[in-house]
This record gives C-alpha cells, structure tokens and sequence, in this order.
C-alpha cells in the first residue's frame, strides 16, 4: 500500500505548491481536479481542498460533492477550501471587505488543536483572500485568529457532529495558505495534518521511489528493449539513468547535436553519460540544422524548422535501431520520456479539458508503434534532483538550468549562422561560467528557499554560501544580430552587435522575476565578454519580469 493525499484543485495558482510542501514531507500526493475524487482508492489517507479564484458563492464557482469523503477521512480545507466547508455547513462567507493579503500573524492559537501542535506564540502566516468566513460550520470551533480575522481557523473533530455526515474523521480549515514561505510554520502544520491527523507513515523518500520504480520497470518492460531521446536536461538525464538501473543495455539513448548547444555542450554531456554507463548514440546534425535555418528570421518558423528536422533525424535514428532490434533476441517496443508531474498537471484544467499537451520527443510518427514510458511522471523537478542524486549522478548534471529545446536559435534574433553562434556561445561561456563561480553568503527566508529548492549547502551560523547560479532558475545571454552598436576599442571606433544578459528567479517558470545580480558581479562580466569575445562592444541586463514579458527573447 502507498499512502496517498489527495488535493483537490479549485484552480489556485498553489495548488502544485501545497504537494510540493507535503513531498518534502516524504508523503505521497495526487493533485486532481476538483470534480475527480478516486471514491475506490483504499490508499488515500486524507484529502486537501485547495484554493480557487472564485468566491463561493459566485454562480460559477467549482462546487465538489462533499459527502464522497468528508466523515470517512481526514478533511483540510486551505483558503477557498475552508470557506467552501464551511459554506456549505452552516457558516457563512462574505466578502472582506478589503482584500486580506499578505503577512500577519496568530494573535490566538489553540495548542491544544493537534492541527496547530508545536506552533509559537505569533506565529507568521499568508494571507490571500477577498472573502472571509463570518460563521464557523456547525459543530466546529474557532483554533486561531489575526487581529483582522477572526476566524483564521477552524477544527471539528468529527463529522457527524456537522449534521449531514455518517463517518466521524476529523474537518479543518485555514484561511491562511500554510504552503508558501510566508507562514513560517506552515509545513509544521501540514506535517500535523499528515502525520498526527491522516496517520501518514512519511515513506516517500528517492530511495524507496527508486527501488519501487526499478521493479516496476522491469515488471512493464520485460526483456523488450527502449529508446530515450536525451537533451542534457535534467530530466531526462534522471529518466535515462533510472531506466538504465532497472534495464541497463536494452536502453539506448540518442542525443541530437543541432549545432546551437552551450559551448562544447556536445561533447562534454556525451562524456558524462558515458561514465555513467548510459548507451548513447551521439547524431552530429548541425549541418542540416543550420543549412535548414539559412536566411530564416522569422521566430516561429525557426523553432518549426527545428521541431521539424529534429523529428527526421530522431525518427531515422530510432527506425535505424527498431530495425536491427527486430534481428536480435528482443525488439524495440518502448518510448522513454523525461516527463514529470508538472507537464502532467499542466495538460489538464480542472474541468478535465486539455488546455496544454505535455512535451514529448517532437511529434514521432504514429507507424514507429512504440509505447509510451514515463519513469519520472509522479515527480517535481526538485524530487527529480533528488532522485538523481540517490542515483550517484553528478551534481552539475542535476543542477543544471532549463534550457530551450530549440537552444541559441530563440536567443540569436535575426538570421542564424555559425559564426554568430560562435560569438554567442562564447558569451554565453563566460556569464554562466561566472554564476557558477561567484560565492554569496544566504540566511533566513532566502537560504530556507533555497534549500527548499533542493540545492545542497550545509547551513553554519544560520548561514550558507551558495554560487549565483543555485539561485537563479535560468540564464543565458542573447545576441541582436540585427543591431549595430558603436563602440571604442583603443584608439579604433567599433561598430559590432550587443548581448543581453538575462537571468530569472523562478520555482516553476510559469511567473519568473529578474535576478537582482550584484554589480560587481555584472561588471566583470561585461568587461569579460567586451574583451574576450570578438564581435560583441555592448552588454546590456534585461530586467523585465513575466509577465508581461517571457523568459526568452523568442
């Protein structure tokens, strides 16, 4: 049996953040829509109503029928959730008035709440809500408030004593939202719910996720054999390594060289898959990439091109290995896939209408007739990190920032040619070589969101040292190939292209900041690139956030 809690998804932007929370809890957790409640999983142990942009009495608002599991499990209603309980018996929800946001904190606290065991005195919490629960529901009582709110939350400790239920497990509800960093004991209390409430047993960890997915890899995949397309990402990376633990030689990878990789990108990921035994099959295509590519200017239709070209040099490269599988003992049957959890979530809304298919090797032909193998698809990015490294791999592997599909192509505006990847790549070398070398010294809500993050420091005097690059989500340079800039070299006037340094803050690249770089840090990197890169006079610092803007330039 895997113990499991089921979270509710009203269409808050916290819901993925409420199962990362209790993940890092080695708990097992299912986000699923609203109307989606599994009546006949004997595994869940719980159920989290999240939050939602509705008020609850909108007439459009996600209603969930309650009675499929309150009374017979443990029942925490976050936000929306604890207002839509308690709507619904007998309290009552009306707007605030002014909207309640942001940090306050618990003037009243009822220890004696095993929701609320181990808190202090004043402890700081989130507010975000435009409604506020003016009545608790029937037979439940008030376990904390603000000085604004009153009702900050509520505990009843058995169902039935709401009136419309048989079961008698505990109903809870908080307005606050205990799962972002602002409430500095929220994962106190989700421990509490969990553990003390639900019974969890806190036994998912990257090990026994290993262990458990090396047998059932072996269970689903017999002696048939699979290909991975590798991209260097980290997921991937994780996919590859952990299929090869469960199949080792009926795994064979294939990483496509598009000719716009990092510099010596190529190269060194081939090393790093070779000495972690991997089968891979490396394809040098930049020649049809970048041949392809010619005089093209236009941002769609580069990232088309290269979809397109990718699909034929994957496709002839995997029938190639389909069709000696086909002479050997076992044949190609199976296409792996780094894909997590997120790409999941995110390809349904909570009405359970596709919104956003989840990314895949680029569209491969149907007649390959090969079946679909996820090995990471219950994980978070950072589970897929820890998992790689129970799995022995290197931490720059694991660490290693997003980076699009398309590589330099989204970063190079205007027409593509090597030399101005050339100039780019190098560039590019030497920014993010300088994250990774620049130290900075972190403490309180800063260092706790980092190691949140999965980024390893040891903490000494309620400090770590961490490089720039373990805090930024991703970053990269950008050339304007199609802009001249003067400059002086000497006693020479130049007139060359510009690059735009751009670095964001993120947890999961759907909103993202820029990163506040120190300024030392960012002067010698300029002078850096000016100097040593022939072709580049001018670096700028993109400081826009998305939205409005995006993360890459194309």
């Amino acid at each position: 049996m895997q113990q499991k809690i089921i979270i509710l998804d009203f269409g808050s932007q916290t819901t993925q953040l409420i199962a990362r929370r209790l993940r890092e809890l080695d708990t097992f957790c299912e986000i699923l829509p609203y109307n989606k409640f599994p009546k006949d999983d004997k595994d869940v142990i719980g159920v989290i109503l999240a939050g939602s942009p509705y008020s609850v009495y909108d007439p459009e608002a996600f209603k969930v029928d309650l009675t499929q599991f309150v009374g017979r499990l443990p029942v925490l209603g976050i936000c929306y959730g604890a207002q839509f309980i308690a709507y619904n018996n007998g309290g009552n929800v009306e707007p605030a008035g002014s909207r309640e946001y942001g940090r306050q904190n618990l003037t009243t606290i009822n220890k004696q709440c095993p929701l609320f065991d181990g808190f202090d005195d004043n402890s700081q919490v989130w507010m975000s809500h435009g409604d506020t629960i003016t009545a608790i529901p029937t037979g439940a009582t008030v376990v904390a408030s603000t000085e604004t709110v009153e009702n900050a939350a509520y505990f009843c400790p058995d169902a039935s004593l709401m009136g419309q239920y048989d079961g008698h497990q505990p109903v809870m509800g908080v307005q606050f939202h205990p799962e972002v960093f602002h409430s500095i004991q929220g994962t106190q209390l989700l421990k509490n719910f969990v553990v003390e409430i639900c019974g969890g047993k806190q036994d998912w960890s990257p090990d026994n996720y290993i262990e458990t997915t090396v047998k059932e890899l072996r269970e689903q995949i017999g002696t048939d054999r699979v290909i991975l397309g590798l991209s260097g990402g980290v997921d991937s990376s994780v996919a590859a390594v952990l299929l090869n633990r469960a199949i080792g030689k009926q795994l064979t990878c294939i990483f496509v060289d598009h000719g716009m990789l990092r510099k010596n990108e190529f190269q060194d990921v081939m090393k790093d898959y070779e000495c972690l035994g991997l089968n891979v099959i490396g394809v040098d295509a930049s020649d049809k990439f970048l041949g392809d590519l010619d005089g093209v200017t236009e941002p769609e239709k580069k990232r088309k091109i290269i979809g397109r070209d990718f699909v034929e040099v994957f496709d002839a490269e995997a029938k190639r290995i389909i069709a000696e599988s086909k002479e050997g003992d076992s044949e190609v049957r199976w296409l792996a896939q780094g894909t997590i959890y997120p790409d999941r979530i995110e390809s349904l809304n909570i009405t359970g209408k596709v919104i956003k298919s989840h990314h895949n090797v680029g569209g491969l032909p149907e007649e390959m007739h090969l079946s679909l193998c996820e090995p990471l698809k219950w994980l978070f990015k950072d589970e897929v990190r820890r998992v790689g490294r129970s799995l022995g791999m290197p931490e720059h592997l694991i660490t290693r920032h997003p980076f699009p599909g398309p590589g330099l192509a989204v970063r190079i505006l205007g027409a593509i040619t090597r030399e101005k990847v050339r100039v780019l790549q190098d560039a590019d070398d030497i920014f993010i070589r300088g994250l990774r070398d620049y130290k900075v010294k972190l403490s309180g809500e800063e260092a706790r969101r980092v190691l949140a993050a999965g980024v390893p420091a040891d903490m000494e005097n309620g400090e770590i040292e961490v490089s720039l690059y373990d805090q930024i989500w991703q970053a990269g340079a950008i050339l304007l190939s199609d802009v001249r800039s003067v400059g002086v070299m000497g006693d020479e006037r130049t007139y060359e292209n510009p690059v735009a340094l751009r670095a964001v803050t993120s947890t999961d690249a759907m909103t993202a900041d820029w990163a506040h770089l120190p300024y030392d840090f960012m002067a010698k990197v300029s002078t850096d690139i000016i100097n040593k890169v022939k072709g580049v006079n001018r670096v700028c610092y993109d400081i826009s956030s998305k939205p409005p803007a995006t993360i890459e330039w194309e």
